[in-house]
């Protein structure tokens, strides 16, 4: 083996030598265990997200394929539509000048096609640097034909049950884009905005008596008002409304129930009239307690019209233009007020509410004019200034607005024709499966978000405006019938449509979330009934965050158990978002977002920079790293490997909880790497061309083999059992402590006094070296579901000497899984280990607060213990020898007799080293003086410090903590170099 751990020089040739064997693929004989990966994008990049849940899947495939199952990774991506469809316009636009509607539907689909060929499989290639066991023979797309195949089935059945229908709903929707979206692509994200307050005027001119009232009932205000009053942060869809809400409740405005009001904006000849109603949505304590129902601009208002049967009246186009078709403003306005006073007004399509002056501006260049409008003729609310003068009514304020994740830009509500899953009768089994533990969620908290949820579900819009993706399969005559089938072909032939009809297929898309729902089944070749689907389906686990419950998981298990009648996986494990080291959420916007393949190949600064200009090139890198690493200047990041990387994330998956990465752990289990490294090369030093006891020969064990056989039992126990309750960082941190505290900093060490002692016996050199050997090959199989690479590079030199290997090549993913064995538990060798450790760490602590010389050999004398005490320092005289540096180690009877001595205790006994000859006493006291100086003036300084009001008022409040946190370290290290004075004085 290499002197030093370079991962860059194993990773990439093991993980090619696996995927050339086909090891990844299902084998054996034993119980299936399949995982399906949540299909990333294909347009996507690995990021830290990906990294730890990717992690997470490939711990639990490894391990289940080393217990002997017949384990299935099923890989694939997501055709991502809206986000694929960008980046080709985007890449059509730069490279060719056009647009997608110059080259036509067909010719820009074979662009995306040939994309993907290209440059789709940028994440995949990321994934194998991760060590990702997948099945890559089996790889998947959710536009591949068979899945094609699938969504066709899907839709088609749904709707001849009349679980799919298309209908005009209100939906999000990204004018940039011209489609509507779901809720997971809409980023809620606090702006700066204002609330408006505006009057409307009562029909006729009626007047009537407003009282406002305190708390208490008493009357803070009387006057006579013709109007009513309003508040909103959207003035341009007053032109939309539909009615003003009040609660039933609301005293104030009891009088006004049932009568009609003007909408303070358009030609003046024609303003319309709307009712006021009473629904117990609006708020009495919130603003003026009087809400405008724009049902068709406005998710809560579009409720509020559906229960009171107000009409809803569209205002923007598809690019969030005010509308120009239908209706002149004038026929509109007086078809909406006839429907103000009781008429039905039928279908209100072409009813165009926009005054003429209005149409075809941008909705928010329309929001001016209107405020203008409205201000100008006196009907804004209006308040004193400081001045005396009344001014309009406009508060500053927060406000949540939504935006397009892809496009950015602000998302409108918009009544639109879609199609629609009727979800009441696919919810209830899907409810009911979770209810009786069919499906549990790792952490169970996670099953009372899946069921709100569930029970307040809202059908669901399944199409999108776009061209990349599923096309509906559904055909219209020129009379608008809707002719739903798997082919033209066979529609013609399901509805016994002439020959000479013309049909033309729906240009919308299916949503992805609709095909990835049928993810589970559809990738092992549903609906035809194939082998793979009979042995892998249901699948095991979803490892998922818990931002996609419900679109995703929800829909998965919906679908699933409607076509397949079984659950799609039996347990939810639900993980949490990765954040940075203080917390917060990695977003470009903060520049705070690493990337993996970084952490792992390492970046240097020379990547960073332009060595010509000393320009930083990736400034958003740059800065993501420096906060990282907590350098003001980013000086690059050190190669850490995947191993180190996935070791981080297992350590840190506490079940539910955000992550908060942190460079030092990853720092840390890189020195793991290096250490377990190192402990190998010394097994192997002491091992190849020795005796290691392959055979039958007599061997005999020392108390440090019995030991650590017995410890390893146990962590096998401790590991097995928290990757069963999904525990990766108790299971990691199980594995840590052994083979760091107790194989590599304890028993190495205790190997060499057997091993390096010419004294000892044949038995007892074959017996240490068949431990080390046994001991190091189990480690390796407990480790590898979590550091792969780094644990078949060493096997590979490990496994011969143990007897794990016949000739041909064999790797360690295929060899089982350690089990613990009860038997070699040896409770009376850990508790003689323990008290051996506790001597010789005695002896070392003596030696460091002495400021003895670390080689120099020392007399000890123990006392005070009992008879078990006697016997364990004569059974461990060579160990003590050796590790604590004794020259000799005797029994003191009588503890009073002892000279002068520097002590500590282990248990009731103590351990004595005599002080004669060992330090110059006054030249320590004299040293320990100038320490105390020394740690006192750095005391003063932080003292003072914190004693400074200015300081304390301005430093940000980490600071603070930090040099609080400081002082007392600094406190209680004086305290130890005290006690330490205190007892040399005392010598």
């Amino acid at each position: 083996m290499d002197k030093t751990y370079q991962p860059e020089q194993i990773e990439k040739r093991w993980y090619q030598r696996w995927e050339a064997d086909n090891r990844f693929a299902p084998k054996g004989s034993g119980s299936p265990y399949s995982i399906m990966i949540p299909p990333p994008n294909v347009t996507g990049s690995l990021h830290m997200g990906h990294a730890f849940q990717d992690t997470i899947m490939d711990t639990l495939i490894r391990w289940r394929r080393m217990q002997g199952d017949n384990t299935l990774w099923q890989i694939g991506t997501d055709h991502a539509g809206i986000a694929t469809q960008m980046l080709v316009e985007r890449k059509l636009a730069a490279e060719e000048g056009k647009s997608r509607h110059d080259l036509g539907r067909e010719a820009f689909l074979d662009k995306v096609w040939q994309w993907k060929a290209e440059s789709g499989g940028q994440i995949t290639k990321q994934l194998r640097r991760m060590g990702a066991s997948l099945d890559w023979s089996r790889e998947r797309f959710t536009m591949d034909a068979g899945f094609y195949t699938a969504v066709q089935e899907v839709f088609v059945r749904l709707f001849d049950e009349g679980l799919i229908y298309r209908g005009k709903r209100l939906v999000n929707w990204d004018p940039m884009f011209e489609t509507a979206i779901s809720d997971l692509e809409v980023e809620n994200i606090e702006v700066d905005g204002h609330m408006w307050h505006f009057k409307y005027p009562l029909a006729g001119g009626a007047t009537y008596e407003y009282v406002e009232k305190d708390k208490d009932g008493n009357v803070t205000l009387r006057e006579t008002r013709d109007y009513i009053s309003i508040a909103t942060t959207r003035p341009e869809t007053m032109l939309g409304d539909g009615a003003v809400a009040v609660h039933p409740s609301d005293e104030r405005y009891a009088p006004l129930v049932g009568k009609l009001c003007e909408i303070p904006v358009g030609p003046k000849a024609h303003r319309r009239l709307i009712p006021i109603i009473t629904d117990e949505y609006p708020d009495p304590d919130f603003g003026s307690g009087a809400v405008k129902i724009t049902g068709a601009h406005d998710f809560n208002d579009y409720g509020v019209a559906k229960r009171n049967g107000i009409p809803l009246y569209s205002l923007m186009d598809r690019k969030a233009r005010m509308r120009t078709d239908g209706l002149p403003y004038e026929a509109s306005a007086a078809l909406a007020t006839r429907a103000a006073r009781g008429e039905d007004p039928g279908d209100v399509s072409e009813v165009n509410l926009v005054p003429e002056s209005l149409r075809g501006l941008d909705r928010f260049e329309a929001r001016q004019h209107v405020i203008e409008a409205i201000t100008t003729e006196g009907l804004a609310v209006t308040r004193q200034d400081e001045d005396g003068a009344q001014q309009p009514l406009v508060e500053k304020k927060k406000i949540m607005q939504p935006f397009g994740d892809r496009s950015g830009v602000v998302i409108e509500p918009f009544l639109t024709d879609q199609w629609f899953v009727a979800v009441e009768s696919l919810a209830k089994p899907a409810i009911a499966a979770v209810e009786n533990g069919d499906i549990q969620f790792v952490p169970k908290n996670y099953e009372n978000m899946y069921f709100a949820w569930m029970r307040e579900l809202q059908d669901w819009c399944i199409s999108r405006q776009l061209w990349w993706g599923h096309r509906i399969p559904a055909w219209y005559d020129p009379q608008g019938n809707i002719y739903v089938a798997r082919s033209e072909a066979e529609a013609r032939e399901k509805y016994a449509l002439a020959v000479d009809t013309p049909l033309t297929q729906d240009d919308d898309v299916l949503d992805t979330w609709f095909s990835s729902g049928l993810w589970t089944f559809a990738t092992l070749g549903w609906p035809e009934q194939t082998p793979e689907l009979a042995t892998f389906h249901p699948t095991n686990v979803l490892v998922t965050g818990f931002d996609i419950i419900f679109f995703w998981v929800a829909r998965m298990i919906m679908m699933t158990l409607k076509f397949t009648g079984q659950v799609p996986f039996k347990t939810v494990y639900v993980h949490g978002l990765v954040r940075d080291a203080q917390g917060q959420k990695m977003s470009k916007s903060k520049g705070n977002v690493l990337d993996p393949i970084d952490l792992i190949d390492g970046i240097d600064l020379d990547t960073l920079m332009d060595k010509r200009t000393g320009n930083m090139m990736q400034p958003q890198k740059a800065k993501a790293i420096a906060k990282a690493t907590k350098d003001e200047f980013p000086a690059g990041i050190e190669p850490h490997g995947t191993d180190a990387l996935r070791y981080t994330f297992l350590s840190l998956a506490t079940t539910g909880r955000d992550v908060k990465f942190d460079m030092g752990r990853l720092d840390g289990f890189r020195n793991f790497c290096n250490k377990l490294w190192n402990a190998s090369r010394y097994v192997l030093m002491n091992t190849e061309g020795e005796d290691c006891g392959l055979g039958n020969e007599a061997v005999e064990l020392s108390l440090a083999d019995r030991w650590i056989v017995s410890r390893l039992q146990r962590t096998e126990s401790q590991v097995t059992k928290a990757l069963a309750e999904f525990r990766f960082d108790l299971a990691s941190q199980a594995l840590y402590e052994f083979v760091w505290n107790e194989y590599c900093d304890w028993y190495l060490e205790l190997s060499k006094p057997v091993l390096w002692d010419e004294s000892a016996s044949p038995d007892a050199k074959r017996g240490t070296r068949r431990t080390l050997v046994r001991v190091l090959e189990t480690i390796l199989r407990l480790a590898h579901p979590m550091m792969p690479f780094i644990t078949e590079e060493i096997w590979q030199r490990v496994a011969p000497l143990a007897g794990k290997t016949d000739g041909e090549f064999q790797s360690i993913m295929n060899q089982p899984w350690p089990e613990a064995q009860t038997e070699k538990i040896d409770e009376q060798a850990e508790r003689d280990i323990e008290w051996l450790k506790g001597v010789i760490n005695a002896v070392r602590n003596i030696r460091a607060e002495m400021n003895i010389a670390p080689g120099k050999l020392l007399d000890v004398l123990l006392t005070k213990g009992k008879d078990d005490d006697r016997q364990r320092l004569e059974s461990n005289r060579r160990f003590l020898a050796k590790l604590a540096k004794l020259q000799s180690a005797s029994w003191l009877d009588e503890p009073t007799q002892a000279p002068l001595s520097a002590t500590q205790r282990v248990g009731d006994m103590e351990v004595l080293v005599p002080m004669a000859d060992l330090i110059d006493k006054d030249a320590e006291l004299a040293r320990l003086s100038k320490e105390l100086d020394k740690q006192d003036k750095l005391i003063a300084g932080v003292e003072k410090k914190l004693s400074n009001e200015s300081f304390i008022a301005k430093a940000p409040a980490e600071i603070v903590e930090k040099e609080k946190a400081k002082l007392d370290d600094m406190r209680s290290a004086r305290a130890l170099l005290t006690e330490q004075q205190e007892r040399i004085a005392a010598l």
